[in-house]
């Protein structure tokens, strides 16, 4: 083959050519298509609330930021003086992803003279490639095209927001509301409060999308003909696009009417009554436009500076208004990347200043009804530097190409093979238990004990507890939603005087627990937010504690990297003097240890709890929220205080896991302990790793098996036998002899009753999964992922009507 790519003629090189590209594309035919819309950030915004336009200054070795403010008739130099990729502006802010994409930076535009910066996002590892602003939210997608949302009531909890499985190429956002163009189909997804998003992706359903730019209750986009098609609301016929659509490469939406720039660089506009006339820029071409509400600014081709007009941009000219920069302005960002897609933008040293490049737009350089290409020419990735495309590179890189492909499918296809004759396709496979003892009924065949040095003679009302192969449950949740291993830091920085407005100057009324470094305080954003804020306390012995244990500075660091829907998300957080604040997202419906402990919460508002199914499923919320830390966390975190306080309930009454004071990276395996002085709480903390300073996740498991005695129980983790007094015991002592000698009746919490028969094998199973998460040893307690996989089992009873295991749906059995 090396001969052939070296000595052959060009004829052979063709025919071999062909035949392996013909091949490898009969492979890609089954595959999704991709879509390489570049992303809906700019370089010039507009706060519309201030009236404030800001652009990214050219020709600079510093891709700083300027602004003006009409109001004022100020130009504002915004700090920090660094170099952006994109902005975008909302009503009375404006946002910027700085250069390389590694932090994202808001101003307030409501100041005549300077803007004061709020950093929301700084994470080196996981970047910024596109930015989004509506009214009051910010969205932004990372360099794998998931999305995260900052601010206003578009964020990452809203019902419909995006799953991490969804990956787009472009989004844009509007009044309550976000859209993104999906990477996979080129389709449009739109999420948030606003109930216009659901019609807008309705009425989406048939286009495929090469770019799409919302207004403040409809979006626009250009298809792959370049034809312009509008969705959503159209009360002043912002959605009426002339009659000659085609040929549009960029446009700009307000309130009420829409824009679009031509090929040519001229612009049209529509909707808005009328009032949108495009005479007083007659003759003139734009590079880009951005819309506020009732006005629009355009970049113009001539010399990049900025032009604005429209009945909202006061005391206009007939000719527009020109910005007074006084500098020009990048047509688009400088990448260090290359422009494979559509090639270099012209003068693009001269605007970068030798420092990366502009990249031509999709949406002008493809011809109608063309796509781009699946790969980028061979030698210019995104991250390599520009370097010419020639006949003979493209054909011999299409020749590794498809060399590449062919052994890839001739592999894949011999793995679907060998997993049909072994029969481990399918969950076929059979897995050997080693985590729960196997269990027999009275009559039954009889059953081996497992390797937990059980008793063969328990009685039991399930037949066989089945135990899931770790590696491929951990697999099925990846493909089902659980967050990945890489997320963004999305902590806002807040002063000390906002969160004293927010709690009324952290009155008692407003108090509402403590945690590992201080009181919690129920408090109101003045966006509306409600949010729990912790105070750590100031006095000197907490001081000492607090330096030693770093507790704010634990959770700060584990908590702006972590996002999963079963941990407590991080709000944001403020540092002043001796003041450490932390703020979280308010949980409606408190700690699982005030539904199950609380005198005044348990009959009446922990109605909710009182039933197995729903204990159960919390129990499965929180185990998988440790899952996540365990086995996705980069590097792996062991929480190491575990307990029902820290297992907090939203509004949907889904588990969270909570306060990260004390947590520690773990060890990357199970075989490797390190030796501390042990930290956590009486009656959960793993007694190997109090005994003997020796820290495994596994001292998690102790933790999360002492929660699963109390939702099974109702007790305390250390509870007295009389309430009149008595000695204390611990739940540990006082249900593990009771599971062993097939008692279990005998200890259920009595508020929620007997089970029926459909969850009577659930909660055995529970039972006994927590049996051997309290086992003193360590190496003899289940993974978390084996935890997780009979939580759902058994919950899967808990729904099943007929409640027998063996009746029930197995894709993984016991030897």
């Amino acid at each position: 083959m090396t001969k052939l790519l070296t000595t052959s003629s060009s004829a052979s090189v063709d025919a071999v050519t062909v035949t392996l590209i013909s091949l490898i594309l009969l492979s890609i035919s089954s595959l999704p298509s991709l879509t390489h819309a570049i992303g809906s950030g700019s370089t010039i915004a507009v706060s519309y609330g201030s009236a404030t336009v800001c652009a990214v200054v050219a020709s600079q070795p510093t891709k700083r930021i300027l602004c003006y403010n009409y109001g004022s008739l100020t130009t504002i130099r915004v700090e920090p003086n660094t170099s952006y990729y994109y902005i975008s502006a909302g009503r009375n802010f404006f946002c910027a992803i700085r250069s390389n994409g590694f932090s994202l930076l808001c101003w307030d535009t409501t100041g005549y003279s300077s803007f004061v910066s709020k950093r929301i996002y700084y994470n080196h590892d996981v970047l910024l490639n596109n930015l989004a602003i509506g009214d009051d939210h910010v969205c932004a997608t990372t360099t794998n095209g998931e999305v995260i949302c900052w601010r206003g009531s578009v964020n990452n909890n809203c019902d419909n927001f995006p799953s991490q499985q969804e990956k787009f190429g472009e989004i844009t956002s509007g009044f309550g509301f976000s859209c993104g163009i999906l990477m996979n189909t080129s389709r449009v997804r739109c999420w948030g409060s606003n109930s216009i998003a659901k019609q807008i992706e309705h009425e989406f359903t048939n286009n495929s999308m090469l770019s799409i730019v919302a207004g403040a209750s409809h979006v626009c986009g250009i298809d792959w003909n370049r034809s312009v098609i509008c969705h959503g609301n159209n009360k002043t016929g912002q959605l009426s696009v002339p009659l000659h659509s085609s040929g549009y490469s960029s446009l700009a939406l307000g309130e009420n009417h829409s824009c679009g720039i031509r090929l040519n660089g001229s612009v049209d506009c529509w909707g808005g009554g009328g009032e949108y006339s495009v005479n007083e820029i007659e003759g003139i071409s734009f590079e880009s436009i951005v819309s506020g509400l009732n006005f629009t600014c355009g970049l113009t081709r001539s010399n990049f500076s900025v032009m604005c007009w429209g009945p909202g941009w006061s005391n206009r000219s007939t000719s527009g208004f020109f910005v007074p920069f006084g500098e020009e302005i990048l047509p688009g960002p400088c990448v260090q990347s290359s422009c494979w897609e559509c090639g270099i933008y012209p003068q693009s040293d001269i605007l970068c200043s030798g420092s990366g490049s502009v990249c031509r737009s999709s949406t002008s350089c493809f011809n109608v009804g063309q796509s781009p290409p699946l790969i980028p020419p061979p030698g210019r990735t995104p991250s390599s530097p520009h370097s010419p495309r020639t006949s003979e590179e493209l054909t011999r890189g299409l020749l590794v190409f498809a060399i590449v492909g062919s052994v890839g499918a001739f592999a894949g296809i011999c793995t679907v093979i060998y997993c049909l004759w072994a029969g481990v396709c399918f969950g076929n496979k059979k897995i050997h238990n080693s985590v729960q003892p196997t269990i027999t009924r009275a009559g039954s065949n009889g059953g081996a004990a497992s390797n937990n040095s059980l008793p063969t003679s328990l009685p039991s009302l399930s037949s066989t507890i089945r135990r899931q192969s770790s590696r491929v449950l951990m697999m099925r949740r990846q493909r089902s939603g659980t967050s990945s291993t890489k997320h963004a830091d999305s902590a806002e920085e807040f002063s000390f005087a906002e969160l004293a407005a927010a709690t009324n100057n952290f009155s008692l009324e407003n108090k509402i627990g403590a945690g590992s470094f201080g009181v919690v305080y129920k408090g109101k954003l003045i966006d509306g937010r409600e949010v729990a804020i912790k105070r750590g306390e100031t006095g000197q012995m907490t001081k000492k504690f607090q330096e030693k244990e770093s507790a704010f500075e634990s959770e700060l660091a584990f908590l702006s990297r972590l996002h999963h829907k079963h941990l407590v998300r991080l709000v944001g957080y403020c540092e002043e003097k001796e003041e450490k604040l932390l703020v979280y997202e308010y949980m409606k419906n408190g700690a699982l240890y005030d539904h199950l402990h609380d005198r005044n919460n348990v009959e009446k508002s922990s109605s909710v709890i009182n039933t197995w199914k729903m204990r159960i499923k919390i129990a499965l919320d929180a185990s998988r929220g440790i899952e996540y830390l365990h086995n996705y966390a980069v590097p792996p975190i062991i929480h190491r205080d575990i307990k029902s306080s820290n297992i907090l309930i939203d509004a949907h009454w889904t588990g969270r896991v909570s306060d990260f004071g004390l947590s520690m990276m773990g060890p990357e395996s199970d075989r490797d302990f390190r030796p501390m002085k042990a930290a956590g709480t009486v009656g959960y903390i793993d007694p190997e790793y109090y005994g003997l300073n020796v820290l495994t996740a596994k001292s998690d498991v102790y933790g999360l098996g002492v929660v699963l005695l109390e939702l099974l129980t109702g007790k305390r983790a250390i509870f007295k036998t009389d309430e009149n007094g008595g000695a204390p015991v611990s739940i540990v002592d006082f249900a593990v002899p009771a599971i062993m000698a097939g008692e279990l009746v005998k200890i259920l919490d009595k508020r929620v009753g007997l089970p029926e028969l459909n969850e009577a094998e659930a909660v055995e199973l529970v039972a006994y999964t927590a049996m051997h998460c309290v086992n003193l040893e360590g190496k003899e307690r289940p993974t978390i992922t084996d935890i997780v996989a009979n939580l759902e089992r058994a919950l899967t009873l808990c729904e099943d009507s007929h409640g027998s295991i063996s009746s029930g749906t197995n894709s993984i059995v016991s030897e």
